[in-house]
């Protein structure tokens, strides 16, 4: 964060150092906040893109700072249980909102290659988790076969997905369930929508351990939140469209695409490209987060 006279700001950078292609792709990110100021999709204001790596020593860019609230678990601790459904509409709402998105009229009609997404995206993947592998691991092999074996018919779907749309990269309202900014878009490009919903449904699957906190060893109803059929349900009625199916793969590919970034996150920081000591920590979760997929 970076304090002045004017107000607040957000710096956003890509690491220092070797990193793999397309990683923190901070200028992809700032492009698609530029693009969607016009539109209902929350975001924060882009302000300036700098290229120049002579400045900090990596590709940076400014925005502004939204004042509000974060939630890091599911579970939704800091809320009432008649509250929390409400704050899992919204989310879901503003998930509809960013594949409703016009993308030729906000000028993200090349943000992306149209067609065959999931295709792209197990061969995409494959390559990166190949190229920061340090061990073999018998289900991320599994994976990397069925996944091309079992890939849907492309159904010509194609707009903008956030990529890592989950509860922390939400910015709320200090007090109502209102999302005022969705934040961390290196990971967006077109493609299926899909795969954000079930990247956002296989997070609430996982167990809640360190850093990882899903919902699969909590009673949703006791909570108060939406079972994973409820998420699915609101979001085809957002979206106006009917029952999904195929839904067995993309809950796997969306394990199977966590797992490589983990791995790539933890070869970074055993090559010393990552901030702080999580890198490390990761990866020891490929191997049970790619057996969940299989």
């Amino acid at each position: 964060m970076l304090n002045a006279v004017s107000g607040r700001y957000v710096l956003r950078s890509k690491p220092h150092g070797n990193l793999l292609k397309s990683a923190h792709a901070v200028d992809r990110e700032f492009r698609v906040i530029y693009a969607l100021a016009a539109t209902g999709v929350p975001v924060a204001r882009a302000l300036h893109l700098c290229e120049d790596e002579d400045v900090t020593g990596a590709m940076f860019y400014v925005m502004s700072y939204e004042e509000g609230r974060v939630f890091w678990d599911p579970a939704l601790p800091e809320l009432g249980k008649t509250e929390r459904a409400g704050y899992y509409r919204e989310l879901i709402r503003v998930l509809a909102a960013i594949h409703g998105v016009d993308i030729n009229s906000v000028g993200l009609g090349d943000y992306g290659r149209p067609g065959n997404y999931y295709e792209r995206q197990v061969s995409r993947w494959t390559k990166q988790y190949k190229a920061a592998e340090t061990a073999r691991i018998e289900p991320m092999d599994i994976l990397m076969d069925w996944l091309p074996a079992n890939t849907p018919a492309d159904d010509g779907q194609n707009g903008l997905i956030h990529g890592d749309y989950r509860l922390d990269n939400l910015i709320f309202h200090p007090r109502e369930a209102r999302v005022l900014a969705v934040i961390d878009w290196e990971l967006s490009t077109l493609g299926h929508p899909l795969a954000d919903l079930a990247y956002f449904c296989m997070c609430l699957r996982l167990p809640a351990e360190g850093d990882v906190r899903g919902l699969a060893d909590k009673d949703r109803a006791a909570l108060g939140v939406l079972e994973e059929q409820a998420v699915i349900e609101q979001y085809c009625e957002f979206r106006r469209m009917p029952a999904i199916e195929n839904w067995h793969f993309y809950l796997a590919f969306s394990y199977f695409r966590m797992a490589s970034i983990c791995q790539g996150v933890y070869k970074r920081g055993l090559d010393g490209n990552a901030s702080g000591t999580r890198a490390l920590e990761l990866g020891r979760l490929v191997e049970p987060i790619a057996a969940a997929a299989v």
